[in-house]
């Protein structure tokens, strides 16, 4: 098989494969909602909030094929979504948060997408992290070096992205504390109707509610808060339970796990949120 842009021993590649991954999907597009002109110019042209699930089962083909595909495949993929970027724009109708009525966006703004690239990045640390062990700084350093490769796929520069660790922290702490971030009444509302009341059968129901409401405690507090997520139990509560969960699968389930439950048998299955 033709060489990918990964190998089996880079990070990407080591914290896409495990089944639990699943759960970052829907944390990161609903922090991907939580900015307007994202909101605007790459979800609300598409199905994304309308048919969640099958833009995360889009995606997660997208991220597959460039994670574990090779470079001829990857870049076919990733072309298509830049081409599909560069049809998108327009002005939004109604002042949302910070941004008045008339405020230019385009999909293929450096802006827009690294913040997707981000909640792509935060929301799979935060679930490996959390469900399977805890990555080292050096391990961190690696998965974004691997998910800006990536963002460069994706249309990004490398001046546009972080270049450390370091520095991705302090874009994390800007976005989550400046006042580019706002949850739109409509994003507030078809997020709702996502997370609270998922169209599925009643069977499967339990599992699936289980996954929303681990998907709430995982988001930070002020995307989580500007959601109004608050018909769930009191936010200590909800992330003592995670928490108590995820130590759980960590330290006794996970560990003793044979590889064909605990990982995927095709990578190109792995779940994230993004374009696609």
């Amino acid at each position: 098989m033709s060489p990918g842009y990964f190998t089996d021993e880079s990070m990407l590649r080591r914290v896409q494969r495990e089944r639990v991954l699943v759960l970052a999907g829907p944390r990161a597009l609903l922090m991907q909602a939580a900015h307007p002109l994202a909101v605007a110019g790459l979800l609300a042209h598409s199905t994304a909030l309308e048919e969640p699930y099958e833009r995360l089962a889009r995606t997660a083909r997208v991220l597959g094929t460039i994670g574990f595909g090779t470079k001829r495949d990857a870049d076919r993929v990733a072309a298509r979504v830049r081409a599909m970027h560069r049809r998108v724009g327009g002005t939004l109708k109604h002042q949302v948060g910070p941004y008045p009525a008339g405020t230019r966006y385009r999909a293929d703004d450096p802006e827009l997408l690294m913040w997707v690239l981000f909640t792509l990045v935060d929301s799979a640390a935060v679930v490996y992290s959390k469900y399977v062990r805890a990555l080292s700084d050096e391990e961190q350093a690696g998965l974004w070096h691997d998910y800006r490769v990536v963002g460069r796929l994706f249309g990004l520069r490398q001046r546009d992205m972080p270049a450390t660790l370091a520095s991705l922290d302090r874009y994390r702490r800007e976005m989550l504390q400046g006042n580019r971030l706002y949850v739109s009444d409509w994003a507030r509302r078809r997020a709702r109707e996502i997370v609270l009341r998922p169209p599925v059968a009643a069977p499967a129901r339990p599992l699936v509610e289980t996954v929303n409401f681990i998907t709430i405690a995982l988001l930070p507090d002020r995307i989580r808060e500007g959601y109004g997520f608050s018909s769930l139990p009191p936010v200590i509560v909800r992330k003592a339970l995670v928490a108590g969960g995820a130590q759980y699968l960590k330290r006794v389930i996970v560990p003793v796990l044979p590889d064909r439950l605990r990982l995927l048998p095709s990578p190109r299955g792995v779940s994230a949120a993004g374009d696609g």
